[in-house]
């Protein structure tokens, strides 16, 4: 299940307990295959909405979800870490791992992070091994992105309260090959669920 090519560190002194349940195992009991859903973009492009809109469609399939929202693991699991480039790449490192536990469990996990450096997507990618990692680039303009803005964070990273403020004060790194595009800007959120359903069929990600 894991990479041969990662290059996360283990603590030493510790040896890995090998479990008698393993994954295939999981998800035979589930009736379907686990997989971690990565969605990636501004904040404001979407991406906690259409997680949760996915995840209510394998819901009503009786499949076995959870979803990873960016927000909601700040206040909680990386409540400790600020949003320096060193802390954003932490971020997404624990998430990543956590990421690949649930995977292991047998879970559809839908991650939503704005994750706005490529070198931490592609680690998290390596991570989880051929074919266990799906990135899905939400993809709104700034624009967009700012006119959605009900939390009014935009306006206040504009006005030099939030610094460090990915698509503002950050950089955010497009995608190079995200398995799906979908045009959170202009594209309704059914359609924009049956895409990422119609892709998960089509490569048969679940069986």
């Amino acid at each position: 299940f894991m990479s041969k090519k990662t290059t996360e560190k283990f603590s030493e002194n510790v040896t890995p307990h090998n479990a008698i349940i393993s994954r295939s195992h999981r998800e035979l009991q589930n009736g379907h295959g686990s997989i971690l859903l990565w969605f990636t973009g501004l904040s404001g492009a979407g991406k906690s909405t259409l997680a949760h809109a996915v995840e209510e469609k394998f819901y009503k399939l009786n499949y076995k979800t959870y979803v990873l929202d960016g927000d909601n693991v700040r206040h909680d699991l990386c409540g400790d870490l600020e949003f320096s480039e060193k802390d954003r790449k932490e971020n997404i490192r624990r998430i990543g791992q956590v990421g690949k536990l649930f995977v292991d469990a047998g879970i559809i996990t839908l991650a939503a992070f704005i994750s706005p450096f490529k070198a931490d997507r592609d680690r998290v990618r390596e991570l989880m091994g051929e074919g266990n990692f799906v990135e899905i680039y939400c993809k709104a303009s700034l624009k967009v992105c700012e006119q959605r803005d009900i939390k009014g964070i935009y306006k206040k990273a504009r006005s030099g309260l939030i610094k460090e403020f990915t698509g503002i004060s950050s950089p955010y790194e497009e995608p190079d090959h995200p398995e799906l595009v979908i045009d959170t800007g202009t594209e309704s959120l059914d359609k924009s669920v049956q895409i990422i359903l119609d892709f998960l069929a089509e490569k048969k990600s679940l069986r």
